[in-house]
């Protein structure tokens, strides 16, 4: 059994098979139960996407830069056609918060996006960074619920990058700590530049040639307690496009892919949730089937959902009439879906069949609580 962090405000080591109860600081605590339905299920929607948007609205402007005017209609379009379907919404602090935010029940989840859009391409792979003038100090004042990253990584690259990622995700761990903030984190598997010429891509895009090893690596790497990482949220470790139907599907590559999706499960090794990564919706139904066998408590998605409507875009009228009769009800698959077959997050293993318990519990609860958060790591 891997590495887990759990926060609290001491740090505690012992191992997940003789543990009876889990203690979780009390931000981190709230914000986790904040994303989820009242059973204890992710069914989240993400609207932080910044160049899939912008680079469609310049093609179908025919500009240079994407009019922030365009942008902000199509998000707030997607908000208010699909928020009431989602326990939680996540958003970026460019457009989707400032212009949506009015539109999101004080009932749902709301989780900031801390990552530029915009990577360093070095020869020996990319470097993410921060959003400008955006932190996660800025995400607990604005009342946000969880703090979300996006890292490009390969186990594979340059050495140095490894470990500038890895430092990246570990100071960003560090400050949902101090802040209490759950950090919903997203690795994905990208071409390195020595790759296939066809295999590069500034988007994400799943190659047909794509090594699960990758994936399930990158996910033991930062299981590891040093990153902070309350919540997984992760790409399927096979092509996602034609994936086989684990209900009809080849009853051999059934059992070999579900195989791959119970590993990841177990590399997460805390509540996890699968991430769309612009498939199509039935591929991403059936990933979704391999994921709550193996455990998965959930999704956070948004292209699955919204993309095919997107594509009606400047005709504003006809994309809502396709959100409202095509992408809500797909939506409502994917939740009745995730009700009969996925796991409560607090049921995951990692809390010892007891659920997580509120961390200072007691008379000294008020001292126990630091000034700016508190949160440890445990293993």
């Amino acid at each position: 059994i891997g590495p887990l962090f759990i926060s609290s405000f001491c740090c505690l080591h012992f191992p997940l098979r003789t543990m009876s109860s889990v203690e979780i600081s009390p931000g981190k605590l709230w914000g986790l139960r904040r994303l989820a339905d009242d059973k204890g299920l992710y069914k989240m929607l993400a609207v932080d996407q910044r160049p899939p948007i912008k680079n469609l609205v310049k093609e179908r402007r025919a500009v240079e830069e994407a009019p922030y005017e365009d942008v902000a209609a199509v998000k707030r379009a997607l908000v208010q056609y699909l928020a009431p379907s989602a326990s939680a919404l996540l958003l970026d602090p460019h457009v989707a918060y400032p212009q949506s935010i009015d539109l999101v029940s004080p009932k749902q989840g709301v989780i900031l996006t801390l990552e530029d859009s915009i990577f360093e391409q070095t020869p020996g792979g990319r470097k993410s960074a921060e959003i400008e003038n955006w932190s996660v100090q800025k995400i607990k004042t604005i009342g946000g619920d969880a703090v979300k990253v996006l890292a490009w990584y390969r186990p594979d690259a340059d050495p140095n990058v490894c470990a500038f990622q890895q430092e990246y995700v570990r100071k960003i761990g560090k400050a949902c700590q101090e802040f209490d903030l759950p950090f919903v984190f997203e690795m994905l598997v990208y071409p390195l530049p020595t790759d296939s010429a066809d295999a590069q891509t500034q988007d994400y895009v799943e190659h047909p040639e794509k090594r699960p090893d990758l994936v399930l690596d990158s996910v033991s790497e930062f299981a590891k307690p040093e990153y902070g990482v309350d919540l997984f949220k992760l790409e399927s470790p096979v092509l996602a496009k034609g994936i086989a139907d684990p209900d009809t599907g080849d009853k051999e590559e059934v059992a070999k892919t579900q195989a791959l999706f119970d590993d990841l499960g177990k590399r997460a090794g805390r509540p996890w949730v699968m991430l769309s990564a612009g498939a199509g919706r039935d591929d991403f139904k059936n990933v979704l089937k391999y994921a709550f066998k193996a455990g998965a408590s959930g999704f956070l998605a948004g292209r699955a959902i919204w993309w095919d409507a997107f594509q009606n875009f400047p005709d504003m009228d006809k994309m809502g009439k396709d959100l409202k009769e095509k992408a809500v009800p797909y939506f409502g698959e994917l939740n009745k879906l995730t009700d009969a077959k996925a796991t409560p997050w607090e049921k995951h293993e990692m809390f010892g069949g007891e659920g997580p318990k509120l961390a200072g519990k007691g008379q000294t609860f008020r001292e126990s609580v630091p000034a700016a958060g508190g949160g440890c790591v445990i293993a």
